[in-house]
């Protein structure tokens, strides 16, 4: 078997503290790092010196580089024998598209692996002190992307989903409206509990709540944006009493950093720990330098000064 030239590598939901140990191993290693819009320049931080650095994020009504571009770029690195990470946000087969990428590179011969990552599916409600499973609340659970809910020929069985404990959606925010109709109409309850959380794991989170019946309103007047995920089920409601994420000292705090990397990253753990949203930017360098010629003539010298 050919050893990989590419790896997918799952970047989680969004902390960098969330990305797996084999990933972080791999972006540090890596010569070529093709990258999502990931929200935070850390993950960046994280590569090697000389590392060629490519963002082909992805957002709302901006595509900087298309499926066939990324896929083209892959292949490209990969024959110039470079190891090359593809750093996706979440995971990569959780609607990242990565299998799309395994197949086209297998069709150029170039061999790759997948490294999985958190999805936000989980780790978003679970920062914002929902556990979309719960004994005595739900046996069932489906993640389902929002995309697909205005199209006319959606594979979307809105019958079958609607009698799914704990419904997760991702990439939802636009067709919120669509997505609460169609499960009040296929028979879920107007009252049933909604929470959608922006920013999921980061420490600019924002969890708003509500039901079927307005969560819709109520996320358009709390200015609710993407990245957003809506968890739709009785579980909900434990979030009053599980919600841990909000209480740290720092939460919602952005603190800038001056130190040199090198002398900074036990201070950004600590801040990050607290729940504050660290972003370096170091002032300085310090770097070991030997005496020079004029140096050295200073010190010849120094003895013929009066004091």
């Amino acid at each position: 078997m050919n050893k990989p030239n590419v790896y997918l590598v799952g970047a989680g939901p969004g902390s960098p503290d969330l990305i797996t140990v084999r990933g972080l191993e791999l972006v540090r290693a890596a010569d070529v790092l093709i990258h999502d819009q990931l929200g935070t320049a850390e993950f960046l931080a994280m590569a090697k010196e000389g590392c060629e650095l490519y963002d082909v994020g992805k957002f709302a009504g901006n595509h900087k580089v298309s499926q066939d571009g990324i896929n083209e770029l892959l292949v490209q690195k990969a024959r110039e024998n470079k190891l090359v990470v593809r750093l996706k946000g979440g995971d990569p087969f959780v609607f990242g598209r990565g299998g799309e990428d395994m197949l086209y590179l297998a069709e150029h011969g170039i061999a790759s692996e997948v490294v999985p990552g958190v999805t936000s599916a989980i780790s978003a409600p679970c920062y914002a002190g929902i556990p979309i499973t719960q004994r005595g609340y739900t046996a069932s659970l489906a993640v389902v992307t929002g995309h697909e809910a205005e199209k006319e020929g959606s594979d979307i069985d809105w019958q079958a989903l609607s009698k799914i404990g704990t419904v997760v959606f991702l990439m939802g925010v636009k067709n919120l409206p669509v997505i609460t109709k169609s499960l009040i109409d296929c028979g879920r309850s107007p009252q049933t509990p909604v929470a959608m959380i922006q920013n999921g794991t980061y420490p600019s989170q924002k969890t708003v709540c509500g039901t079927l019946a307005d969560i819709a309103q109520i996320a358009e007047a709390a200015g609710i944006k993407p990245p957003a995920v809506t968890v739709v089920g009785e579980v909900v409601a434990l979030r009053e009493k599980l919600q841990w994420f909000k209480k740290r000292p720092l939460f919602g705090k952005t603190i800038v950093v001056t130190r040199s990397r090198h002398q900074a990253s036990v201070l950004c753990s600590q801040l990050r720990e607290l729940g504050a949203q660290v972003i370096e930017c170091p002032t300085i360098k310090i770097v070991q330098h030997g005496p020079g010629e004029e140096f050295r003539e200073f010190l010849a010298e120094s003895g013929s000064y009066e004091h």
